[in-house]
């Protein structure tokens, strides 16, 4: 075992799990053995919510000029300790050094937005009527929860650590068992920055731990990142206890190629986007549509896909299960007649052999009732589906039950411009293969892909993470009173 136990972190400390389950933990890449997770009990998880609520009262009172402070010697620790993170994260989940960076960077970014916050929710003032003052200020919930998947140990975390915090609640966060060390350096920075005992809280476990943050009455509010059949259930059990809940699923991203596109940046863009971090993630793009002749671009997208090589520029999936499901979709494709341009499957890397690589897949003709085009795949495959029409490419779009991302390739103004304002997604790409807003803009999809009011990262999550008070104030009685005071 490469590193220690993984513990829980509870009220400022770590705290090695009283239960008697534990996972293993093991790199993708290799088959390394790195840790055990616990599956903690429902009594660790009541403990780090009375931390949580004990250190609410002083916290939600600390000015948020003083509490993003924290926050900036956060940012300042992340810079410090970018290499050692950016490495932690490619071995747990995965990825490749350079994605893993990239999660890194995303992850100051996020940070560097939360410190901004305290221009952000300046409230509003107003003399409504003569002595008559009204005047709204966004207040802290609680004790909130943040529930997250493997697919970025330590993006996803800081898509709702900074702001829920830095906005005056306190948070208890679940990470994914499959990757839980991130989670705990996390932790260990932001206790050096100075972040006091309580504030932030990690409880490990799976199911019933979700449960029972569902169900836990003295918790106010639950974002959970992961697939679609999982956010459903969290929205329907957190709601049903009256909480505010966030529950962000999964997607089948399309990607419509025009035949005036560029064919060496869209191949580039396609590629990428399909296989970044092993298109573990919901904004790659799975299925591409393809309107009229458009046969010198996918022979361009074939020629960038072989340049993709597993264990080099292309990392691992999360496991052997994954790559198992990931190759029958593949096969069962190809068995249904889709023409499959390139091969991913049956991939094993020199000197990792006991990791968990899919290699990049292309897959041609494929016809819109198979499932390779309907359901995520989350692997390194796209799924080329063939039209005449702009329409009928959108008609194809608009079916999908998901809603994360819509991008168009094409250098005709007009014909994007119908496309953004006819696809049903939330986020939409023009010549742009992964279509993610950048701060202080927010992430968030529709449809299928999303449950709940809101976004999860930028200024939308503002409204999340705090309620809105207004008060109405009058000192001079000389004014006299009329109908609005």
């Amino acid at each position: 075992m490469k590193y220690a136990l993984v513990q829980n972190f509870i009220n400022g400390n770590f705290l090695t799990s009283g239960t008697s389950c534990f996972l293993d933990v093991v790199s993708p890449i290799d088959g390394t053995y790195l840790s055990k997770v616990p599956l903690s009990t429902t009594q660790e998880l009541n403990k780090a919510v009375h931390a949580a609520k004990a250190a609410f009262p002083a916290w939600s009172k600390t000015p948020i000029k003083e509490r993003v402070q924290v926050f900036f010697r956060y940012k300042f620790l992340l810079e410090q300790h970018f290499q050692d993170l950016a490495r932690l994260v490619s071995e747990e989940n995965g990825k490749t050094m350079a994605e893993a960076v990239a999660e890194i960077e995303k992850c100051i970014e996020l940070t560097e937005f939360a410190c901004s916050l305290p221009q952000l929710i300046t409230g509003e003032v107003l003399e409504v009527s003569k002595g008559v003052e009204c005047r709204t200020e966004h207040v802290p919930l609680g004790v909130v929860a943040s529930i997250v998947p493997f697919n970025f140990p330590s993006m996803v975390p800081n898509w709702t650590i900074p702001n829920a915090l830095a906005l005056g609640n306190c948070m208890i966060l679940k990470p994914s068992e499959k990757v839980p060390l991130s989670a705990g350096r996390i932790a260990s920075l932001l206790k050096e920055a100075g972040l006091p005992d309580g504030v932030f809280n990690i409880v490990h476990g799976a199911t019933e731990i979700v449960e029972a943050i569902c169900d836990h009455p003295d918790i106010e509010a639950v974002s959970f990142v992961g697939s679609t059949k999982v956010a459903k259930i969290v929205y329907q059990r957190a709601t049903h206890h009256y909480k505010r809940c966030l529950a962000l699923g999964g997607a089948k991203n399309h990607i419509m190629v025009l035949p005036d596109a560029i064919p060496s940046m869209t191949a580039q863009n396609v590629a990428a986007s399909m296989s970044g971090c092993a298109g573990q993630r919901c904004m790659a793009a799975s299925a591409m549509v393809a309107v009229g002749n458009t046969d010198h671009i996918i022979q361009k997208i074939v020629e960038e896909a072989k340049k993709i090589i597993p264990g080099d520029n292309l990392g691992a999936v999360i496991s052997k299960e994954a790559k198992e499901r990931i190759e029958r979709y593949i096969s069962e494709a190809e068995q249904q007649g889709a023409k499959v341009l390139v091969d991913g499957r049956n991939v094993q890397v020199k000197g990792k052999e006991n990791g968990t690589y899919v290699g990049p897949t292309v897959l041609d003709y494929v016809q819109p009732h198979m499932a390779v085009a309907r359901e995520e795949i989350f692997g390194p495959v796209i799924s080329i589906m063939r039209t005449n029409t702009v329409d009928e490419a959108l008609a194809i779009e608009n079916a999908s039950p998901y809603g994360n991302a819509a991008s168009v390739f094409t250098q005709n103004g007009g014909a994007a411009r119908y496309i953004i304002e006819r696809a049903s997604a939330g986020m939409i790409g023009v010549n742009v293969g992964v279509p993610v807003p950048r701060e202080p803009f927010s992430f968030g999809g529709w449809n299928e892909s999303k449950f709940g009011v809101g976004d999860i990262t930028g200024k939308s999550s503002i409204e999340f993470w705090t309620k809105l008070k207004k008060s109405t104030v009058k000192w001079n009685p000389e004014s006299g009173i009329n109908w609005m005071s």
